[in-house]
């Protein structure tokens, strides 16, 4: 499984924010949308992303305030990205090596969207479960030996 057939289930809705925008407004937004993450594009290019982790950090340090600060300051301005031909197995160990719960998905310089966690583990959960549906529809109809006592 590659990393374009997430996409394709998981749909086309993708929000962004700038890096100038403070960072209120993207905790605002990433609550009210339910999303733990924005990318952060600058004049059609991908810049860099923010999760909440980020928020999290910038919490951690203003005391429980999202603080005054914008986005460019919190933001990880080098994310990890994946193409689209990139297989399911190597994003997950890419996930699980660089603790990165959110990946840009990359056609050279063109964004098509994030996989999160939550889609890989659900896409292999889909497939693992139709592979095991169909095991067991093959072992149902599993041809019946002859019985060779019978003259």
């Amino acid at each position: 499984m590659k990393v374009s057939e997430i996409l394709q289930v998981k749909g086309n809705i993708l929000y962004t924010i700038t890096p100038d925008q403070p960072l209120v407004d993207a905790a605002t937004t990433m609550a009210e949308k339910d999303i733990g993450s924005l990318v952060v594009m600058e004049y059609g290019d991908l810049v860099g992303m923010l999760t909440f982790r980020e928020v999290l950090k910038a919490l951690h340090a203003n005391e429980g305030s999202v603080g005054g600060g914008t986005v460019r300051k919190h933001m990880d301005d080098h994310p990890i990205t994946v193409t689209p031909d990139t297989e399911v197995n190597e994003v997950r160990r890419i996930m699980l090596e660089k603790h990165a719960r959110y990946l840009p998905v990359m056609n050279a310089k063109t964004l098509l969207g994030v996989i999160s966690f939550y889609d890989v583990a659900r896409a292999v959960l889909e497939a693992q479960s139709f592979e095991n549906r169909m095991l067991k529809a093959y072992i149902r109809d599993w041809p019946a030996e002859q019985d060779e006592t019978t003259s």
